[in-house]
Formats: C-alpha cells, structure tokens, sequence
C-alpha cells in the first residue's frame, strides 16, 4: 500500500505594518525581507501559507507629516499606501494580502469587535489620564507628538510612547523636558478619560508562555523576559484624536484606538479579510485556531514588545487563538552609522534604489549582510562587493560559463553521461543533500548562514569545473566533457531553486534559461539528458563602484 500522505502544519507568517508617511528605506525592507524568505520557502515546501502585512495609515506620524505639508493625513496615507504597493510588488513580496487600515471595513468592524469582546470579558476599563495638552495648537497630544529626552538612556529626541534609541516603552509623562513636536513648546496637562487594556491581568500567562519560547531570535527573548520582570502595566488603548478607528461606546465617539492596539490587530482582520476574498470565509481558522499551524512574526527590534507582549495578551484576552511561535526580530540597520528615519528624512529610500538597481541584488545584501543577530550598517562599496564578487563573479558566472558552453559545443543540449568519476558523483551527492541544510537554516530563520552555504556550493561547482578543465577535455575526450557538463546542470537545477525564496527574478530567470517551468517543490530535480536549454544570458549587471 502506498505510503499515507502527511499533512503539513499551516505557516502563518506576520510582517509589521510600516507608517505611511515617507517612502520606505532600505531600514524597512531589512526588517521585513525575512517574511518573505519565509512565505517562499515554505510554499515550495508545500505547507499551507498565510502572509499579510498592510499600511499602517492611523499612526501619529501620519499626522505629523501632514501638518508638515499643510495637507490631510487621509491625502499622506493614499499616497504612500499606493506607493508602498507598488515597491513590496517590484521588490518581489509575495504577499497573500498587503491591505490598509484606513477605509477598511473589514478592518474596522474587527478591530470594534476585538474592544468589545475585551471590553465584556473585563479586560478593558475607563480610566481617567493626565495627558498633555498643547495651549499653542490648542489640542490633547497623541504620543508622537510629544518629544524630549529618555529618562532611562537619555537619548533625545525620544517619543511619548517609546525610545528608538533603547526600545523602552515610555509614558510622555517620563520624558524629561517634553515638547510639542508641532509648536516646539513645552505642553500642560489635562485630564481626559479613556479605554485602558488591562495588561496586568496576563502577567502570569505571558511569563510562563515566554518561558518555553522556541525560535524566537535572541534579542526577543531578552528584551521580553527583562521587560516581564519589571512587570506589566495597564496601558490606554484609546486616545484624543479624530484620525482613526471610532470607539463604539457613547461619550468616546470622539476617540479613537491607539495604532498599538489596531495596527497588531490587523494580522487577524487582515487574514479574515483574505479569506472573504477567496470566498472561503473559514480559511483564516486554519492558521489561527488550529494547533499544528506555526506562527512567525517578523520585524524590527523596536517592535518587540509590540509582538511578545502586547499582541498575546490581546489574543489572550480573546481566547481560542494562536500566539506567536517564532519572533523574528531584526536588530538596528543604519546609514552612515544613523539610524534610517523617515521622520527625520535620513536613509537611503527605496525608489529611488529601484531606479538604478536589481531588487534582487538588494534581497542578497540584506539577507547576507543585513542586521540578524547584530546592528548592521548599510554601506555602497559593501553592496558593490557583494553583487559583483558573490552574485556575479560565483553565482552567476557558473552559471553563465556552463550554459554557454553547452550552446557552443553540444548544440543546447544537456549532453548524455557515461562511467562517471569520483569526482562527478561527489558533485552530485553534494547537490541532493544540500536542501536539507539550506531548509533547516531557513526555518530557523537563520538566513545569512543559508545563503553563505548556496554561495559556497557555488564556489564548489566552479572548483569542480575548473579542476575537470571541459574545455581541454573535449579536444581529446569528448565523453569526458560531457559527463562534467551533465554533472554541471543538475547544480544549476540545484541553484535555481535554492536561490528562489531569496532573489527570485534570478531564479525565474534561470528556470528559462534552462527550459524548465517552474518549480513547486522543494528537493533535487534531475534535468534528463536530450533535454534542449534556452539561449544563456547574464544574470547581473556589475555595480560599478564609485
């Protein structure tokens, strides 16, 4: 009887949901890229995968910027969101949803239904705040509006709701020498009655859920356990301003949700929202109330607690949800030794990269280059090494070499092999059992080391080439070459689809070159001998360095 077939977990993988309000720079696609490593991995394992991310259109900075330019917030988020499609598109995200906040009503209804499901269980609660008040622009400050220095690092400008500098998150009320971020003056302070969550109440649970945490990155791990030693507090969920989702409860028509509460909640609107539009209304229930399916959450190191604290209490509170599995925090990724700031208008951004470069070869960078387990600093001549001496000079070049030569010498054709050598079969061996180490680094979310290990096998497959010299051989022993160029295609084959979840234009562009659709599975293809391959072409452009 014919082996039974083994269902696969479900992969849920979250990307955090960028402000729009600026252009995204390279700081952005470095925390996300690993999602979408993630999704095409896991897809060409044939795992059921849910990947959604959206714009965060509701977020303080939005409105920052649109007093900046003397226009709306709503007129700042439709430029960007669009914007933002179009460049996740052109850097090859493939997202089963990028959705939005704003003027969703999906999302809306939701995120209503969530405060109000919390609300009933007890774990929301009224209560009255002192907030700061601006007399100039005569008006309660939501929390990015407020700036000044971090009590506990003393980095400046710090916001009212956290520090870039450290991760800590902050009050407005402990920033010592607060300011309006609008008038530059120093605020007053007012009460004002709002919606807290009552985070206290999941203290326990949290404490006891992190310690059995598996695959989370290690910054996670530490930022969350320190944090939970401190211990929790209640934090308002609602705030004095018209920008946003409306509180459904009388007297708070005015208010609305703080982006910490709405925005995280778009991981389960926006897979509700997938599954209406696949017109399967219970597909989100597979990933979300089901015990087998993995959750990965990736994201920048300022988001952590976003993710390991606030998020499960909410699902918490909620009940009958999944939690996280994996926290996939990138550490800080700089210019010039600063931190990208769309605030402050210093990065390297993202169209204007896309005018003069491959995406792909920006994918490479960052997955092998990028801030993993450590700051990074984004650097032009390292991005100029990289494409021109990994990309092009190994990855492409064996490629494009043998290719070439079996259209000048075989006639396209993958060529018959006879009696091979040690050598030949040692290269072969080395391309089958390749997938499992470059699969298992990948689901633990250790991408540099996978990518390292397909640019070494690569240099391996130019060794290999280079010491059975088919040039020379084919003068005298024309089997001889063959055999090598044989050997050499089923590595092509092999390097396609190792490189596909990471630089995919390449991969697709080698599935043409050679003849072959493409691949829906993960695990060696052997390409037959006779088989007919398109004309070569190179895969990269050098960088030139200047």
């Amino acid at each position: 009887m014919p082996a039974k077939k083994q269902n696969k977990p479900p992969i849920f993988i979250g990307s955090a949901w960028p402000y729009v309000n600026a252009s995204l720079h390279l700081g952005h696609v470095a925390s996300f890229i690993g999602a979408d490593f993630l999704a095409r991995y896991y897809r060409l394992k044939g795992h059921p995968v849910l990947f959604v991310s959206g714009s965060d259109c509701h977020g303080t900075p939005i409105e920052v910027r649109a007093e900046q330019q003397n226009t709306t917030p709503l007129a700042i988020s439709e430029k960007y969101h669009h914007e933002f499609l179009k460049n996740f598109k052109e850097l090859g995200f493939s997202f089963d949803l990028y959705t939005k906040t704003h003027d969703n009503p999906n999302h809306y209804a939701l995120v209503k239904k969530y405060f109000l499901d919390l609300k009933k269980k007890n774990f929301v609660f009224e209560k009255i705040q002192n907030l700061p008040y601006c007399e100039t622009c005569n008006r309660f400050l939501p929390d990015r509006y407020v700036e000044g220095e971090c009590p506990v690092c003393h980095y400046s400008p710090a916001r009212g709701d956290q520090c870039d500098n450290c991760g800590t998150l902050l009050d407005a009320k402990d920033l010592i020498n607060p300011r309006c971020k609008i008038s530059g003056n120093p605020p007053i302070w007012k009460d004002s009655v709002h919606f807290f969550l009552k985070l206290t109440a999941f203290q326990k649970q949290l404490k006891a859920w992190v310690k059995k945490a598996k695959g989370w990155r290690l910054n996670a791990i530490t930022f969350t356990t320190k944090f939970l030693e401190k211990g929790v507090i209640d934090r308002a969920i609602t705030r004095d301003s018209d920008w946003g989702i409306p509180v459904p409860v009388k007297r708070f028509e005015k208010k609305t949700f703080y982006v910490w509460f709405e925005a995280v909640s778009g991981y389960l609107t926006a897979s509700q929202e997938y599954s209406k539009n696949i017109q399967q209304r219970d597909h989100w229930k597979k990933f979300w109330q089901n015990k087998e399916a993995i959750h990965y959450y990736v994201h920048g190191k300022d988001n952590i607690l976003f993710h390991s604290v606030i998020w499960p209490s909410i699902l918490l509170g909620l009940s009958n949800l999944n939690l996280p599995d994996r926290i996939v925090s990138s550490e800080y990724f700089t210019f010039k030794g600063q931190q990208f700031s769309k605030s402050r208008g210093w990065g390297v951004w993202i169209p204007d990269f896309l005018k003069d470069y491959d995406p792909d070869t920006l994918r490479y960078y960052l997955g092998v280059n990028g801030p993993e387990n450590a700051d990074a600093d984004f650097s032009w001549n390292e991005f100029g090494v990289k494409t021109n001496t990994e990309l092009l000079g190994k990855f492409g070049n064996f490629i494009n070499r043998v290719l070439n030569f079996i259209q000048n010498n075989f006639e396209s054709v993958v060529p018959e092999h006879k009696s091979l050598d040690k050598f030949d079969n040692i290269e072969l061996k080395n391309s089958k059992e390749i997938f499992s180490k470059v699969g298992k680094l990948i689901e633990e979310t250790k991408f540099q080391a996978a990518l390292k290990l397909i640019i070494k096998f690569a240099e391996e497959c130019n060794r290999y080439i280079d010491q059975k010299e088919p040039w020379k051989t084919i003068k005298a022993d024309k089997q001889s070459a063959a055999n090598t160029l044989y050997v050499c295609v089923q590595a092509i084959s092999v390097l396609q689809l190792l490189s596909a979840p990471f630089i995919p234009f390449t991969a697709e562009k080698i599935a043409k070159q050679l003849n072959v659709p493409a691949r829906k599975e993960w695990k060696f293809f052997a390409i037959p001998a006779g088989h007919k391959i398109n004309k070569p072409e190179p895969l990269f452009k050098k960088v030139e360095l200047k």
